[in-house]
Parts: C-alpha cells; sequence; structure tokens
C-alpha cells in the first residue's frame, strides 16, 4: 500500500490529497463514513460491493467508483473474489467541474473505463514524483490533471444526464475549434484533420444539425467578432480584419458587406452613432 499526503496546498485550483493501492482481503470493508475531499477507486482486479445514496453497485475489475465530499458512503470487497483497487484522492475549486466532464457525478459515481496500463503508469510516476522536495506538489497535481484527462478524454463524452448524440458531440468539436482559431488561416480541412473525420462527411454532419455550412459558420463567427471589435476606437479596420483571420481587409469588407449589409466602415459609424444616442 502507498499513500501519500501533502505538505502543503499551493495549488487551491486542485491538489493531491493521497493515493495509494491495495489488495483486500475477502469481506473487507470501509464505512459507513464520510470523506472531506475526494476520492477516486480504480479496481484492478476482483469484484466488490459500493454502496452510496440509497442504492449498491455490484462493481468488478475495470471500472472506477467517486466518492464525494460530506457523503456516506460503504464499499466492500467481495468474499470469493475480493478486489485489488487503487485509489487518488484530491480536492479544490476545479475538481468537481473536471469530474464531471469525464461522466462521474455524485448521482453518477461509476465509470468503466478499463485502463491498468495508464493507471499503473500514473501511480509509479507520482510515487517517483513524491520523494521530491521543491516541485513535489506541482509535479503530483500535472500528473493529476494528465490522468483526469485520461477520463474526460475516453470515458463518455457527458455525464448520464445530459447525454448527445455523436453527432451532436462532433458539430460541437468544430465549434469550439472554430472559437479557439478563427483568427488563424485554417481550413475545412484543418478541422476536419483535427476531429479525425473525413472532411466529406463532416461537413455533411454539420449541415444536418446545424442547418448551415461550417464554411459559412466560420465566416459569421468571424463577422460577429469584428462587429465586438468596432467599439474600440485604437483599432483600424485593418487591425480587426487581421485579427479575425483576414490578412487582406479588402476581402474582409466585401465578406462583411456581404453579411452585415454595409461596409466595415458604415457600421462602425452607425454603431457608434446609435450608442451616442442612448445617452
Amino acid at each position: 500500500m502507498i499513500e501519500y499526503l501533502p505538505r502543503s496546498k499551493q495549488h487551491s485550483e486542485l491538489y493531491l490529497t493521497q493515493f495509494g493501492m491495495e489488495e483486500c482481503i475477502p469481506g473487507h470493508f470501509f464505512g459507513p463514513a464520510i470523506r472531506d475531499h475526494y476520492l477516486l477507486h480504480y479496481i484492478l482486479d476482483g469484484e466488490g460491493t459500493f454502496e452510496v445514496g440509497g442504492f449498491s453497485y455490484r462493481l468488478r475489475k475495470g471500472q472506477w467508483f467517486l466518492i464525494c465530499p460530506q457523503v456516506i458512503t460503504f464499499y466492500q470487497a467481495d468474499a470469493v473474489n475480493p478486489w485489488s483497487y487503487c485509489w487518488f484522492g484530491f480536492n479544490g475549486a476545479l475538481a468537481e467541474t473536471l469530474l464531471k466532464q469525464s461522466g462521474l457525478t455524485m448521482t453518477h459515481p461509476i465509470l468503466y473505463f478499463e485502463g491498468d496500463h495508464l493507471i499503473y503508469q500514473y501511480l509509479q510516476l507520482m510515487n517517483e514524483s513524491s520523494g521530491c522536495h521543491k516541485a513535489r506538489e506541482t509535479r503530483l497535481t500535472g500528473l493529476l490533471c494528465l490522468m483526469l484527462s485520461e477520463l474526460i478524454e475516453f470515458g463518455p463524452v457527458t455525464p448520464p444526464e445530459q447525454k448527445e448524440s455523436r453527432a451532436e458531440i462532433y458539430v460541437e468539436k468544430v465549434k469550439d475549434f472554430i472559437e479557439m482559431n478563427y483568427a488563424q488561416k485554417i481550413t475545412i480541412e484543418h478541422i476536419a484533420n483535427f476531429i479525425g473525420l473525413n472532411r466529406s462527411y463532416l461537413c455533411s454532419l454539420f449541415k444536418q444539425q446545424v442547418n448551415t455550412s461550417i464554411q459559412d459558420y466560420l465566416v459569421r463567427y468571424r463577422i460577429n467578432k469584428a462587429c465586438e471589435m468596432m467599439g474600440n476606437a485604437e483599432l483600424s479596420i485593418g487591425d480587426i480584419s487581421r485579427s479575425v483571420g483576414y490578412n487582406d481587409p479588402l476581402l474582409f469588407s466585401k465578406i462583411f458587406k456581404k453579411v452585415k449589409g454595409f461596409s466595415p466602415k458604415h457600421y462602425r459609424t452607425e454603431t457608434h452613432a446609435q450608442s451616442q444616442a442612448d445617452y
């Protein structure tokens, strides 16, 4: 069994409080009890029972179960095939948000994600990092973030109460990519490669879900961002053009007028006049 307790809680957004691994004897149990932090268990082998909120879950190898702070829980190893598990205790302002992204919540505390090799790897790295002096908490927090990112990336995409279709998930990924990269010279091919789908298939899927093409969505997103910048008098039209991904101000003006019905200069003048009239 390995355990770890931090010297300090210098990373208030997220910090590891303990980690460990144990091979339980038949019938070994813990609780009923509460914790003051989040505690994730991953079952490496065997079976057991987890009870929380009036529900009893029969669990086995490859499953995670979550214990939330200040919640009474009870868990017990099987009498015939007792489980062995590892655990990761943590807390911080970001803990609940990251867990929700992985699909784990107080009302949905079970996650199936078989990845023994990854878990052993993180346990080993955490154990090695716990021997550090100056950077111990920082390294362990980084490893905790990486481990949670594995659950977010490869576990269920959304919590069960907010399930989305695969098409909706891809659409959100397209929108997220555009939001993060609209100022760059991006193409539909870039977006498709990032998401890992065939270009034609992605375009068709997006059109069905959003009722507009990816290209039109990108253009309108850029122009709307440009409109937001128009209120900043220190930015020239050329500055705004480049800031939303158009290196050619003339092309930007042409596209802007097509979308908004006004040239950028006219739009800025009208918007300024309207704002003055509101006072």
